[in-house]
């Protein structure tokens, strides 16, 4: 009797949570690395928010949830979906948890991410959304897989230089994933750093500059979440001074501030800041944009300014003695 009960508690458990991309998927990450490994095959991640993101929810309807799909990728991957709800409740603690932290590791830019790493985790190409219907996917899926076995060729080809030539030859590989995944390939970094050190491949110094923004973005997102905002200008400004970035860094640097003082409201300081980002270069994509928001930002100071002479007027005159 104890038995039956248990493997009841199981399959109600296990037929309480549901994939959106429909049966075939794990959400336990571990388990799929040692299936992938067991296997030979490479891991599909899904980074998805199934209830609210809209581009996530027509990727599973229209590719993820059809047969032409999954029997596609069935000698392929191992189908991983990572979520994110806004309905917490569909996700126990402990999965919660290990998608936050796979979201920091592997730090994808939106939703949907289709991330294909190699049974250990190691990333080697990037997608999202893509119209055309199961078919279709697969094959773009394929065309990246094949990025995997080009980006060994260049490892292997770099690892017959020596100096700075190989280093530089290893960059350009590095080169060809997402700047967020170098971090995977350690010991491709430390082969570049021994044949490199004078660094003149510029390739840790733009290292230790990336690892510099990840911090600050982790500064202002508590400085924000504590409504610490003095504290997110100062991070920023000091970035600025110790690291000296230049052209599109610092513009994506400097519009930090600009959001920073629009959720104080304080748009006189938001306009200076908009005007350092047309500074650094205004035909720049970042400086027409900053340009382009300008009249927006003065309208909105208009409107301030109408209601706070509109609430002085109200107020009662104060009264003699």
């Amino acid at each position: 009797m104890k038995t039956i009960s248990l493997i009841t508690a199981v399959s109600l458990l296990a037929s309480s949570f549901s994939f959106a991309g429909g049966e075939g998927w794990t959400s336990d990450f571990a388990a799929a690395k040692a299936q992938a490994a067991k296997e030979g095959k490479d891991l599909l991640i899904d980074f998805t928010g199934s209830d609210w993101c809209g581009w996530c929810i027509k990727l599973n309807e229209e590719v993820f949830q059809h047969d032409p799909f999954k029997k596609g990728v069935a000698d392929k991957f191992v189908l991983v979906e990572l979520d994110y709800p806004r309905d917490k409740s569909k996700l126990d603690e402990k999965t919660i948890k290990q998608n936050d932290e796979l979201k920091s590791t592997y730090e994808p830019r939106g939703f949907p991410t289709i991330l294909l790493t190699d049974a250990s985790g190691k990333p080697y190409a990037q997608t999202g959304y893509q119209k055309g219907g199961p078919e279709a996917y697969v094959k773009h899926l394929d065309e990246l897989r094949a990025k995997k076995t080009d980006l060994k060729k260049s490892f292997e080809a770099a690892d017959k230089l020596e100096g700075v030539a190989k280093a530089k030859a290893l960059v350009e590989a590095l080169g060809t994933l997402q700047p967020q995944h170098h971090k995977h390939y350690s010991d491709t970094i430390e082969a570049i750093e021994k044949a490199d050190p004078k660094d003149e491949s510029g390739f840790v110094k733009e290292q230790k500059f990336r690892a510099a923004k990840s911090d600050l973005e982790k500064q202002l997102s508590t400085a924000m979440r504590a409504q610490k905002l003095d504290d997110a200008i100062k991070a920023v400004d000091s970035f600025i001074a110790k690291h000296n970035p230049e052209g599109a860094e610092k513009q994506e640097i400097l519009a930090n501030k600009v959001n920073i003082y629009m959720s104080q409201q304080k748009l006189d300081e938001a306009e200076k800041a908009l005007d350092e980002i047309i500074a650094v270069d205004a035909k720049s994509q970042m400086g027409t944009s900053a340009a382009g928001f300008k009249p927006r930002l003065a309208e909105m100071k208009k409107k301030a300014a109408a209601k706070n002479t509109e609430e002085a007027a109200d107020k009662p005159a104060e009264k003699s003695e």
